[in-house]
């Protein structure tokens, strides 16, 4: 078996875990045959890392690093990187430019590392002009990305993935399973003896509460600053970030968690409750979603 895959057997259903996309991914199978987990096991695993290798910005060759090293050159994009373009495309309109690809860059001026360092304003101005999904030409499959600008999928790309892993399982293997990326998850159900999926849902301080749902069908993510923030002077600054000001978003939950369909859909909607400040908790209602928020 590859390196750090585990495969183990529980009680009445199969674990396994491996890492991927600088997460913890589980994937819970409610068999006890070790060797339909184990192929199921592997199938997840690849396809993970494909994900990863394909969307990672620290990997040269990918779609991501041609984008980024296209220097004002027109690229243009594969069937899946085009429709995760699209989405995140779909995503600044709906978030009015809350929501960007582009902003990544502002992490030359941000480390949340718990510290207290708040870079100036004069830094944290020099970055905005990279910054701004507006000044992308997009003309499905083609993008043009002025020169000095980047692009980063990390926003989409793990729950992505979940999806991407649930499918290929579901197509091998009709039973009951759970597909768990760093918190986001996906499940189907009911298992064989009826009983549902149990979820706790994270506090905002990375402690598990005794928030407990029941999950057979549908998929759950949760967006927070329990392990990223700078703390000065008795301010605490998320790792939340508005593009338009390249400033922590102001008043946001410490946590939110949604249930939705599928993943992805969930930590669309966990990442625009979270960027929506304040609002958070009315743009969730308006949505007619399940949401956990803590403030």
């Amino acid at each position: 078996m590859p390196p750090q895959f585990q495969l183990t057997l529980q009680h009445d259903h199969c674990r396994v875990t491996f890492p991927a996309m600088a997460s913890t991914c589980e994937v819970l199978l409610d068999t006890t045959d070790l060797s339909l987990a184990l192929t199921l096991g592997q199938a997840a695993r690849a396809e993970a890392l494909r994900i990863e290798h394909k969307y990672s910005r620290y990997r040269e060759g990918n779609p991501v690093w041609e984008i980024n090293q296209s220097n004002g050159q027109t690229v243009s994009l594969d069937e899946e990187t085009a429709a995760l373009i699209d989405f995140s495309h779909s995503l600044w309109q709906m978030s009015e430019g809350r929501f960007d690809i582009t902003s990544g860059v502002l992490r030359k001026v941000w480390t949340f590392d718990g510290s207290d360092k708040v870079p100036a304003q004069a830094d944290v101005a020099s970055v905005l002009p990279h910054i701004g999904w507006h000044k992308v030409s997009w003309q499905k499959p083609a993008l043009t990305l002025p020169a000095g600008m980047q692009i980063d999928l990390g926003g989409v790309g793990k729950e992505y993935a979940v999806d991407k892993v649930f499918a290929i399982i579901q197509s091998r293997w009709p039973g009951a399973c759970l597909v768990n990326f760093g918190g986001d998850l996906r499940v189907q159900g009911p298992r064989t003896d009826g009983r549902s999926w149990q979820i706790g849902i994270e506090k905002a301080s990375g402690e598990a509460s005794n928030q407990v749902i029941s999950l057979t069908q549908g998929a759950l993510a949760t967006s927070g600053d329990a392990r990223r923030f700078l703390l000065k002077e008795g301010i605490r600054y998320s790792h939340i970030l508005d593009p338009r000001s390249g400033w922590p978003v102001k008043n946001a939950p410490r946590s939110v968690s949604v249930m939705a369909p599928t993943c992805l859909q969930a930590g669309m909607l966990s990442s625009l409750a979270m960027l929506m400040g304040a609002e958070a908790e009315t743009f969730l209602d308006q949505q007619k979603v399940g949401y956990w928020s803590e403030r």
